[in-house]
């Protein structure tokens, strides 16, 4: 039996556990957290990602714990409207939210329990010919043929294998909540976007009666997000104010520029741990889905060989290196504080047809990891 390990029980190591068994591999995934709890905040998973899911027969699961976006609004911070674009039935394949951790849930209850290790922080790994043996923190050690990573932003395996040091800040604070409440000033399904002065927050349904939202502010001191959000759109308030603060996550905003190399001889990575990628554009999540079909396609193709993860690597790194770049742009035009930029921004914003940022919405929407050539 061909034994493959994967570093990571986040988003993409457990999809790659499911698109590898789909294909009928056995592999086992090795997390550091001593256990998985309910926590985290709310994903989005364009087309590009329920496509996984549906090629994964979870769709319908999924829908279940979900909100539906049908449309994106832009609007300013007093929310007057910009621009909107409806979203419902691109290619008849739905856009959704949710919390992380009820997909997390999903994915966990398609996966044997026996498959998932949890409390195993990797401290290295080592190749030798066709093994490669990864060492945890816990003392144990395991063989195998394979080795995924998929340990996020913070990778262990990518610090041994590329040693690039920290991954690179953008400037900008993000805090990211989930609230009980639906507001009744929110047309159902519909996701906002609110463009302020060096700050903006966003709004959608995440299922189950729920709202997920974020905020994003240039770098500075201050906490205290209801002061930092005074005089906005109505519904900020109230979505930070019926938010347990003890549930609000605050991170920076972080990427890394683009590596040709993605792993060597039998390990290679996936996700956050190679294109990690600012959540301007809310596809981070989506793409390591994406990788995790993709190598599980290549293995299939190729068979249980280093050709499947070098043709892996090969056909994902210009689309996740595009994606980065936009992300980090449209992050960059998103948080400008000078006055004359940000009205060009809202300029250029109100004056794209409708037709037009469908079009380029696609451009993410359209692509199908689990039929693209290999």
């Amino acid at each position: 039996m061909v034994r493959i390990a994967i570093i990571g029980g986040g988003i993409g190591g457990l999809t790659a556990a499911l698109a590898l068994r789909q294909r009928g591999f056995e592999p086992e995934v090795f997390e550091q957290a001593p256990a998985l709890l309910d926590v985290g905040s709310a994903i989005a998973l364009w087309p590009n990602a329920t496509r996984v899911l549906d090629r994964l027969q979870l769709a319908g699961k999924i829908l279940e714990r979900a909100g539906v976006l049908e449309e994106v609004r832009w609007l300013d911070q007093h929310g007057r409207l910009i621009n909107q674009v409806r979203i419902s039935g691109v290619r008849s394949v739905p856009s959704v939210a949710l919390h992380r951790a009820d997909l997390q849930h999903v994915l966990l209850q398609a996966l044997p329990e026996p498959s998932i290790h949890l409390g195993h922080m990797l401290v290295n790994y080592q190749q030798r010919g066709d093994r490669i043996t990864a060492t945890f923190s816990n003392g144990q050690a395991v063989e195998a043929d394979f080795l995924i990573a998929a340990d996020g932003v913070h990778s262990r395996v990518r610090a041994q294998f590329i040693n690039d040091g920290d991954p690179v800040e953008r400037g900008y604070t993000i805090w990211r909540g989930i609230s009980p409440t639906i507001s009744n000033v929110i047309p159902a399904g519909t996701a906002l976007e609110l463009y302020g002065r060096g700050k903006r927050f966003g709004i959608g349904p995440i299922g189950l009666e729920r709202t997920g939202w974020w905020a994003t502010v240039n770098d500075n001191h201050a906490d205290d997000l209801s002061e930092l959000f005074a005089g906005w759109y109505q519904p900020v308030l109230e979505l930070i104010e019926t938010t347990p603060p003890s549930s609000i996550l605050k991170t920076g905003a972080f990427d890394r520029l683009p590596v040709r190399k993605w792993g060597d001889g039998r390990m290679t990575m996936i996700g956050d741990a190679i294109h990690p990628t600012t959540p301007n554009l809310g596809q981070g999540g989506c793409l390591a889905m994406e990788d995790a079909i993709v190598l599980a396609r290549c293995f299939e193709k190729y068979g249980a060989n280093e050709q499947a993860l070098r043709g892996y690597e090969r056909c994902r790194y210009k689309r996740t290196t595009i994606i980065s770049r936009y992300s980090r742009y449209y992050g960059s035009v998103g948080q400008s504080e000078n006055v004359l930029a940000r009205a060009a921004r809202r300029t250029a914003l109100a004056l794209v047809p409708e037709a037009i940022a469908l079009h380029l919405m696609q451009i993410f929407f359209d692509y199908d990891a689990t039929i693209i050539d290999v």
